[in-house]
């Protein structure tokens, strides 16, 4: 078959069902299998640091001068350049798997020939083909781990097995103090073992790599969907299996046209055609870290025996604390990465190190400090450095499209190492030969300046990836193409007439099916039930036993509801795509609201199944994050409609920018939402410091939706007196809006007057009883069991409530506490907002405290006091 012939186009689900997999041993397997590929490379680039100075001492049976030992790191980065674009595109071609297979066996060979070395021109060729197999791991490895860890987790993982190569720096660092030892090894034996260690090493990783599976993502868009549906089902299997849990099913699929190979020529186009600005990042990113790191990791070990007299037996003391710095960056740092955010953390970490570079350069030039002072400057340089380095590899294999992963690793890593890697060894090589410090300051300097636009191009061009599916960052080539070829039929459809009805739409399918769940899902529910009153009968008898399988049924039947509410919101999501024409992003949004509330009952079905208290507060907190976001969802569906309203609207250009002015509320409280969404996250999470952030800006665009709203309502009155001013004959028509609109501004009197009392009374339950003494700020310090609530609804939300409670008090007079709770469904409500609404219907006078735990409607007062 020719080279892009179409194979077939299918509907599947499989990286949605990657993405929600929790942490197993399967993800370990990923990380000890392929990981630590960037060990080796960190050992690799660090050898010839640790072992330049014994190298042109003589008697080390290699006759190689100071300034040969940059040429030696700028060959192996020429090979690994190379490597990268060579085997980067047999990756996408022929697959993961092969590729890092036969790219760990050339970089073992060339490691074993390395240790033979006996002329300048032989080390090289050999430093040239280790380079090549580490070049070809980049683009295979990368693309592999992107595609197998979950969304959610990618940035941390994937930060935390890029800075590894620190660890492989340490340790060709330690074990250099020992084999460079002379009183140990001969000057001509140790740095040969030092080699051998390496293949030590690739031996021991290709004997795990053996069980790393190809990636399914790669495999059903080259049409091998039912090895990509085995190796998947086996994931599933023993990660069920390893955590004791049933996966629950993704409601996320995407349609793929398969093809057997992607031609290059389409892969160029989409990187230069489709993304040029997300070409411009990668390139920026990988220049700036790649000139710096070369030129310094490189250059090191000759840097302090040359300016600092250091011994080259005490060099690599020195390095393995450059080695711990870097790697404690993304070990660290990483978790930010999937917290605050792609953007701010890379463009943080890159301007960050440019600055502490200059103050670095400075005291070097005029010798302030020892090798001591000079180290730290390094370390917190590099601290800094190394996560965003380590970033670029995560920003290039997310921001591409599938088909073109690995090639846009190579490609990037290749062009931005040429630029930055082979001309910082290079120009750091002959510089510090040149034995001048403000030479070497020069190059420091010009390091720094090419990190800053690195940092300066991610602050403009960044793309927010965080907690994102790699299909919806980039939609793969396939994808598109289906959507095309798919949307082609439905006008042929529509215009033959042929078929309509022969044909049912995929997403009206998906809503049946999902119905059917639902109601699968409630049998069970009702069997549940069913139980329970049998195991009632045998309870009245004294039966212990059945008194406590009680509460176990009860638990299980709530769970059975919950998830056929989550199905029939999947269901109703499913009809909102089915129904929404092409641009029509209102119903977009209602349907992606739905899919949002169905996750939140998932979540609070999770969380009645939890297996301890804080797990159930985790799930729970998520719940409580998913609701905000279809919330948020459900504004911008209003917003978007206002918008079209605005658009379409024929009655003049006033009534246009009131639609405007509405459109712009919701999105304030869209945005609030968010951020409570947010909040809740990081609760999850047990992040509390960015939760409060997080809920500062939720109160933030609280205010601003306020602000908005009365926008709505000066704009509506500049209408209202503009119809007044252009109608006089329609008098009665007139004081009838006039009438509407001071209402309105009457309600909103009332509505702020009721919010001010509440704010008085929240204050002045803070300042007195023991509530004062609490530590800490007044009301948003809470403990971390209650991430997740109480619940803190917002002012409308609190007088629906209090509505609810009153209504159930007047049709029901007198009641229990425990029984009004139930009248009015407050376990939907969230965690402890019953408690506030009722508290604030007593002191609104809209409920009355009978005793303890009963209350009445307040005319009962009035009738028993007469």
């Amino acid at each position: 078959m020719s080279a892009g012939v179409q194979t077939g186009t299918i509907r599947t689900n499989i990286p949605a069902r990657l993405d929600r997999l929790p942490w197993s041993r399967f993800h370990w397997l990923v990380v000890l299998g392929l990981g630590t590929v960037w060990i080796l490379d960190g050992f690799e680039v660090t050898v010839v640091g640790t072992i330049g100075g014994r190298l042109t001492e003589p008697g080390s049976g290699i006759s190689i001068s100071t300034s040969q030992i940059g040429t030696a790191g700028a060959i192996y980065v020429i090979g690994a350049c190379l490597g990268a674009l060579f085997f980067g595109q047999l990756t996408d071609r022929f697959g993961r798997k092969k590729l890092f297979m036969i790219t760990l066996a050339l970089y073992l060979a060339a490691t074993a020939a390395t240790a033979f070395s006996f002329a300048p021109w032989y080390f090289f060729l050999c430093r040239f083909f280790t380079g090549a197999g580490i070049g070809g791991e980049y683009a295979a490895i990368n693309s592999a781990i992107d595609e197998l860890i979950p969304a959610r987790m990618r940035g941390r993982v994937d930060l935390t097995i890029n800075g590894s190569f620190w660890v492989g720096s340490i340790i060709a660092s330690a074990l250099a103090m020992v084999f460079l030892d002379s009183s140990i090894f001969a000057g001509n034996l140790g740095w040969r073992l030092e080699f051998a260690v390496g293949v030590i090493m690739a031996f021991s990783i290709m004997l795990v790599r053996r069980h790393v599976p190809e990636s399914p993502r790669w495999l059903f868009i080259h049409g091998q969907e039912e090895e990509a549906e085995r190796i998947v089902s086996e994931i599933e299997r023993d990660t069920e299996e390893y955590t004791g849990e049933q996966l629950d099913q993704p409601d996320k699929s995407i349609e793929v046209r398969q093809r057997q190979t992607i031609p290059f020529r389409q892969i160029a186009r989409v990187a230069f055609t489709l993304y040029p600005k997300r070409a411009v990042l990668g390139l920026a990113l990988f220049i700036g870290q790649a000139f710096i790191y070369n030129g310094i990791t490189f250059n090191l070990g000759t840097l302090f025996t040359t300016f600092f007299g250091v011994s080259s037996g005490f060099v690599p003391v020195f390095i393995i604390i450059y080695g711990v710095g870097n790697f404690l960056g993304p070990l660290t740092l990483g978790r930010l990465f999937d917290t605050v955010g792609r953007k701010p953390m890379i463009t943080a970490m890159y301007l960050g190190s440019a600055l502490v570079t200059v103050p670095m350069a400075l005291v070097f030039n005029n010798q302030l400090v020892g090798e001591w002072g000079f180290m730290a400057f390094v370390f917190v340089t590099f601290f800094l450095a190394s996560a965003g380095a380590s970033a670029a590899y995560l920003t290039v294999s997310e921001i591409f499209p599938m088909e073109t992963r690995a090639l846009a690793i190579a490609f990037f890593y290749a062009v931005g190492t040429a630029a930055g890697g082979i001309a910082g060894p290079l120009l750091f090589g002959h510089l510090i030969g040149s034995g001048e410090r403000s030479q070497v300051m020069i190059a420091f300097l010009i390091g720094a300046a090419v990190m800053a636009m690195g940092g300066i191009a991610e602050l403009f061009l960044g793309v927010r990836a965080e907690r994102a599916q790699l299909e919806d960052i980039a939609k793969p080539l396939t994808v598109e193409e289906a959507e095309q070829e798919r949307g082609a039929e439905a006008a042929g459809t529509g215009a033959g007439g042929e078929g309509a009805e022969e044909e049912l739409d995929p997403h009206r399918r998906e809503a049946l099916q999902a119905r059917g769940e639902a109601e699968e899902s409630r049998a069970r529910a009702a069997e549940h039930r069913a139980a329970i009153h049998e195991l009632r009968a045998q309870a009245v008898d004294g039966d212990q036993p059945a008194r406590d399988r009680i509460a176990i049924e009860e638990r299980l039947a709530e769970i059975a509801e919950l998830h056929a509410h989550a199905l029939d919101e999947r269901a109703a999501a499913c009809d909102e795509r089915a129904s929404a024409q092409d641009g029509d992003e209102a119903a977009a949004e209602r349907a992606r609201a739905a899919q949002q509330r169905a996750e939140g009952y998932a979540e609070r079905a999770r969380a009645l199944g939890a297996t301890d208290d804080e797990e159930a507060a985790r799930h729970q907190a998520l719940a409580e994050a998913a609701g905000e976001r279809a919330r948020a969802r459900e504004q911008r569906a209003l917003a978007q409609q206002a918008l079209a309203d605005a658009e379409s609207d024929g009655d003049g250009e006033e009534a246009a920018t009131v639609a405007r002015a509405r459109a712009e509320m919701h999105e304030q409280w869209a945005a609030m939402h968010e951020a409570r969404g947010r909040a809740h996250e990081h609760g999850a999470d047990g992040d509390e410091d960015a939760a409060a952030i997080e809920e500062r800006e939720a109160a933030r665009n609280e205010q601003l939706a306020l602000a908005a709203e009365q926008q709505v309502l000066a704009a509506e009155h500049r209408v209202a007196a503009g119809e007044a001013e252009g109608a006089r004959d329609a008098a009665d028509d007139i004081e009838r809006r006039r009438a509407e609109a001071a209402e309105r501004e009457r309600r909103a009197r009332e509505f702020e007057q009721r919010v001010r009392a509440r704010i008085d009374r929240r204050q002045q339950r803070e300042r007195h009883g023991l509530r004062r003494f609490r530590p800490g700020p007044a009301s948003t310090a809470r403990p971390a069991w209650m991430a997740s609530g109480p619940t803190v609804p917002t002012d409308a939300d609190l007088d629906r409530e209090i509505e609810v409670i009153a209504r159930a008090l007047d049709e029901h007079g007198p009641t229990d506490r425990g029984e009004l709770a139930r009248l009015v469904g407050a376990r939907y409500w969230g965690p402890g907002r019953f408690r506030v609404a009722l508290r604030e219907a007593v002191e609104e006078g809209r409920a009355r405290r009978v005793s303890r735990s009963t209350f009445a409607p307040p005319e009962d007062q009035d009738r028993s006091s007469v």
